[in-house]
C-alpha cells in the first residue's frame, strides 16, 4: 500500500488581502503628501522665478534706452501705460568761436549761427560714434527744454534739423538749414536717431521704435512693435517727474506680472540727467 506524503500548502485569506490592500493604500496616499507638497512647491518657485527674471531683464532694458534718451524729452501718456522719448545715438558740442588755426582758411569761422539758417558747423573733438550716424535719416536737437509745447521741443521740430550727406564726424551738415531758437549755455548738440514707447496693453509690455517723430505721444495704431515682457497685470504703470534746479530727472517704472495664481510686483526707478 503506497503511503502518501503530506504536503503543506502556505496561502491567504481574503480578509488578509483586503487589510493589506488597505495598509499599502494608507502609506501611499501618506507618501504623496510628503511628495506632492514639495513638488507643488517647487513648480510654484520655478514660476516666480520666470516671473521676477522676466520683469527684471524688462526693467534693465528700458533702463538702458531712457539714460540714452534726449534730455527733456521723456513723457508719459495713456495714463500711464505708455513712457516715450527721444534716442540720442551721439552727441557733442558744437563750435561758438572761430578757431584760427583751423585749415583751410575758410574753415576758421566754422561756428554754429543762431541769429540766422546755417548749414554747418564744427564738432569739438569730432564724434566718437560717427559710424553709428544714419545722415539720411537722424537730426540734430540743440537745447531741448520740454517734450510739449511748441518752443525747445524736439517733437515739434523747431530746435532740430536733419543732417546732410556729407556730414562727417568733424563737420556736421545741415539740410536744409536751420536757425535753432536758442543756444544751449554748454555749447551741447544732440543727435537723435527715433523715438521709443514702451506700453502696457493686453497683458504685455511692448517696445515701439522706428515710428514718425510728432508732437502726439506714443506710437500710431498698427506701428511694428516688438514684445518685451508678458503676464502683465492692469494695475502696471509708468510715471515721470521733471527735473528742477535741484535735482535730475526720475522715470519710475512698476510692473505687475501674474501667472497661474502667482503674481509679483517690482519697482525701478531710473535718475535721468535733464542737462540740455
Amino acid at each position: 500500500m503506497t503511503e502518501k506524503t503530506a504536503k503543506h500548502i502556505s496561502a491567504f485569506t481574503l480578509v488578509e488581502l483586503v487589510v493589506t490592500i488597505v495598509i499599502i493604500g494608507i502609506l501611499a496616499s501618506m507618501g504623496g503628501m510628503f511628495i506632492s507638497r514639495p513638488m507643488e512647491g517647487y513648480v510654484d518657485l520655478k514660476r516666480r522665478a520666470a516671473l521676477v527674471d522676466q520683469a527684471e531683464s524688462a526693467l534693465r532694458r528700458m533702463q538702458r534706452d531712457i539714460r540714452a534718451a534726449l534730455p527733456n524729452s521723456i513723457r508719459v501718456f495713456d495714463g500711464g501705460k505708455g513712457i516715450e522719448f527721444l534716442h540720442i545715438v551721439d552727441g557733442g558740442r558744437y563750435r561758438r568761436r572761430p578757431d584760427p588755426n583751423a585749415t583751410p582758411p575758410a574753415k576758421q569761422d566754422n561756428v554754429l549761427q543762431f541769429d540766422h539758417a546755417d548749414t554747418e558747423f564744427e564738432v569739438l573733438g569730432g564724434l566718437e560714434h560717427f559710424s553709428r550716424i544714419d545722415t539720411a535719416n537722424d537730426f540734430v536737437v540743440i537745447y531741448n527744454l520740454a517734450a510739449s509745447g511748441g518752443t525747445a521741443n524736439a517733437y515739434t521740430g523747431d530746435n532740430a534739423a536733419f543732417l546732410g550727406n556729407a556730414s562727417t564726424a568733424a563737420i556736421l551738415e545741415l539740410d536744409p538749414g536751420k536757425r535753432f531758437p536758442y543756444a544751449s549755455p554748454f555749447q551741447r548738440f544732440f543727435i537723435v536717431d527715433t523715438a521709443i514707447s514702451y506700453t502696457v496693453e493686453n497683458g504685455e509690455l511692448r517696445r515701439y521704435s522706428g515710428y514718425t517723430v510728432d508732437n502726439t505721444p506714443g506710437p500710431d495704431t498698427g506701428d511694428s512693435s516688438s514684445l518685451v515682457a508678458k503676464h502683465l497685470d492692469e494695475n502696471s504703470y509708468f510715471a515721470y517727474q521733471s527735473a528742477t534746479a535741484n535735482r535730475s530727472g526720475l522715470a519710475i517704472m512698476h510692473l505687475y506680472l501674474a501667472d497661474s495664481g502667482e503674481g509679483i510686483s517690482l519697482l525701478h526707478q531710473v535718475h535721468v540727467n535733464n542737462t540740455p
